[in-house]
């Protein structure tokens, strides 16, 4: 099957690194056990599946936008560049606020900056990594200075909670990070992107309702077709699959091993799948950073919180190198190879 690919280096231009990361999630915590109140599950089942112990979901009264904001302000801060600065906000999700206005220009307004450019990018848990290379892109070329790159989710709103092949998996929360120009100096640098999709793979992970082709109806609600469905064993091959292939493909491209990476941010959206790739990798999980045990798969928001955490507790340090790895549906997927 024929893929789309890009990548992202660059021979003229700026060099480029994230100034500030940040995160943001609900306060609610909903456990395995409080899972078993409502599904037919358990907590030794859900964590020898998946290793989620916990995951954090909206209130009724909280809006994605919400969560992405309050991960905008602290990659704002973190970068210490005032937000009166960024140039451009490219916002990733599949559950926007409203079909339109588009979200991020609520984001932006929330922020303070309400006349920014702002972006919607739909790539579901890939979604993160795309607006990075778009990014990246568009501060090399010397368009923008700073670009605020964020991506959230309220997958709680579309998930079948009758349903424990699903609602077990999936959390809120959003990430962001502030991208710029590397200054005069430091090592920090984006090395190579490479973006992917298959739209053949399309019906592996689908909500099909809500949108023009299938409008929201009386049936739609019956049925719950506006919720999530997977076909899990097939999700698992092909995620396997292409995170190890984009990992490989960054490293040989660069020239570099498995031994030069200091740190490895797949998706999260199963343990298993991430303890797949690293075998199949050869690479030892003490490289891997995970938090999907604590916050479930929050799509396109789980590299930059992954990220912004390990940041914010001293695992990851400036001038480490990170290969951030992802998939999706669509089925997108893809790669960044980067110095912090």
């Amino acid at each position: 099957m024929k893929t789309s690919k890009s990548t992202s280096t660059l021979s003229i231009g700026f060099e480029t690194q994230i100034l500030g990361l940040g995160k943001g999630f609900p306060d609610q915590i909903v456990t395995n056990t409080d899972l078993e109140k409502i599904v037919e599950t358990n907590d030794r089942w859900i964590v020898e599946r998946t290793g989620i112990q916990e995951r954090r979901i909206a209130l009724k009264s909280e809006s994605n936008s919400d969560f992405a904001a309050k991960a905008c302000e602290e990659a704002i801060l973190n970068s210490k560049i005032d937000p009166s600065e960024i140039d451009l906000l490219i916002f990733a999700t599949v559950t926007p606020d409203h079909l339109t206005p588009n979200t991020g220009a609520i984001i932006a307004k929330k922020l303070g900056v309400p006349s920014i450019p702002t972006l919607d990018i739909s790539a579901a848990c890939s979604g993160w990594i795309y607006g990075y290379v778009f990014a990246d892109q568009l501060i090399r070329a010397g368009v923008y200075k700073h670009i605020l790159v964020v991506a959230a989710e309220t997958l709680s709103r579309i998930v079948n909670w009758e349903d424990r092949n699903t609602c077990i998996l999936f959390g809120d929360g959003g990430g962001a990070a502030v991208i710029g120009r590397t200054p005069e100096g430091e090592k920090s640098k984006s090395y190579s992107s490479h973006l992917y999709a298959e739209g053949g793979l399309k019906d592996l992970l689908t909500a099909d309702a809500g949108g023009s082709a299938v409008p929201f109806s009386l049936d739609v609600i019956a049925n719950r077709s506006y919720c999530i469905s997977m076909k899990g064993k097939e999700i698992f091959k092909v995620a396997v699959r292409t995170l190890a292939s984009g990992a490989s493909a960054l490293l040989e491209e660069n020239g570099l091993t498995l031994d030069d990476l200091d740190w490895f941010i797949p998706h999260q959206a199963n343990l298993r799948i991430i303890e797949a790739v690293a075998k199949r990798l050869g690479l030892s999980m003490s490289k891997v950073i995970v938090n999907v045990d604590r916050f479930g798969n929050t799509s396109g928001a789980t590299v930059p919180t992954a990220f912004a955490e390990a940041v914010e507790n001293g695992k990851i340090k400036r001038g480490d190198l990170v290969l951030l790895d992802v998939f999706g549906a669509g089925l997108t997927y893809g790669a960044t190879l980067l110095r912090f």
